[in-house]
């Protein structure tokens, strides 16, 4: 299990224990009221929890297929695979392409709406000679 999620289990978990032990210290009148609140917050945290992988997923391919728009426009008739970086520890909307006419470069791409779409680096194969690529895109800053 990835680090980021046994931090955030644990913190969810010492959460809902306080929530449950602060409903039981409460005077015998505002109990039942107190573990209902405290039921239903943990109710709410656990959809987080459930809802939350369906949701990066959904945007993802949205994103993908706002990056593959982009491409098209930008380079007509080439082809390319677009993936991304599995785990915890990467950002799932930072995009990986890779065109067929350029085997072993990868550019990252970051989309975040389909007018705002940006190259944000590139990574190269082993032992290349040259430093940019075909497809790399200079920043203008």
């Amino acid at each position: 299990m990835h680090p980021i999620t046994v931090i955030e289990i644990t913190a969810t978990a010492v959460f809902i224990s306080a929530l449950f032990i602060i409903a039981l210290i409460v005077p015998k009148s505002k109990r039942r009221i107190g573990l209902y609140t405290a039921s239903f917050i943990t109710i709410c945290i656990l959809g987080f929890f459930l809802i939350r992988p369906h949701w990066i997923h959904y945007q993802v391919s949205i994103k993908k297929e706002q990056l593959n728009t982009y491409l098209e426009q930008k380079y007509p008739g080439e082809k390319w695979k677009i993936t991304r970086n599995i785990g915890r520890q990467y950002n799932p909307y930072h995009l990986l392409v890779e065109f067929e006419n350029e085997k072993g470069w990868v550019y990252y791409y970051f989309v975040k709406d389909a007018n705002n779409i940006q190259q944000k680096g590139y990574g190269m194969p082993d032992g290349a000679g040259k430093v940019e690529g075909k497809h790399f895109q200079q920043k203008d800053w």
